[in-house]
């Protein structure tokens, strides 16, 4: 069954997001992928922004995206997560379009990664969709805090002027 529209915006995380944030992190969905929360989560980071996804008004999930400023290697990496109970309603979709648009015009990234676990074959396609396309493996990078194994990660990047059927 189809779902209908979504109207999906980007805002600056507030305060009274963390609550509702925290919640969704630990779903069993987002919690597979992204660990157990720190104890300041969302706050617990400076090096990167975190904007929060709001699906038709309500909080859906979070963005966040850091960035290389050195000149000669200048690129971003991005990142989300997104309620369990929306996935498959193209809210990733439309907030990584969104994140790209901001970092590619207003910012001048000609190039963001994302580095999703090898076996997150959902994520992988939605990433696919908007114009990632993979680099390589990233073999025992990531350590899975929920037990402590180390699994593959995927590096994907997207380029902006690769050829793309929708622009982002």
């Amino acid at each position: 069954m189809a779902h209908p529209p979504v109207s999906v915006d980007l805002r600056p995380l507030e305060a009274t997001d963390a609550p509702l944030l925290r919640a969704i992190r630990e779903q069993p969905a987002v919690l597979a992928w992204w660990g157990p929360l720190e104890p300041d989560f969302p706050f617990e980071v400076d090096d990167e922004v975190r904007l929060t996804i709001l699906a038709d008004g309500q909080v859906a999930g979070m963005i966040q995206f850091g960035e290389e400023p050195d000149p000669d290697y200048r690129y971003a990496t991005i990142d989300l997560f997104v309620d369990a109970a929306l996935h498959g309603r193209g809210i990733g979709t439309a907030a990584i379009r969104a994140v790209l648009r901001e970092l590619h015009e207003t910012r001048g990234h000609h190039r963001v990664t994302i580095d999703p676990a090898a076996d997150n074959a959902t994520a992988i396609r939605v990433y696919e969709r908007v114009g990632f396309r993979p680099v390589g493996v990233l073999h025992r990078s990531e350590r899975d805090r929920s037990t402590g194994e180390w699994r593959d990660q995927l590096l994907m990047e997207w380029l902006a002027d690769a050829p793309r059927a929708d622009g982002y």
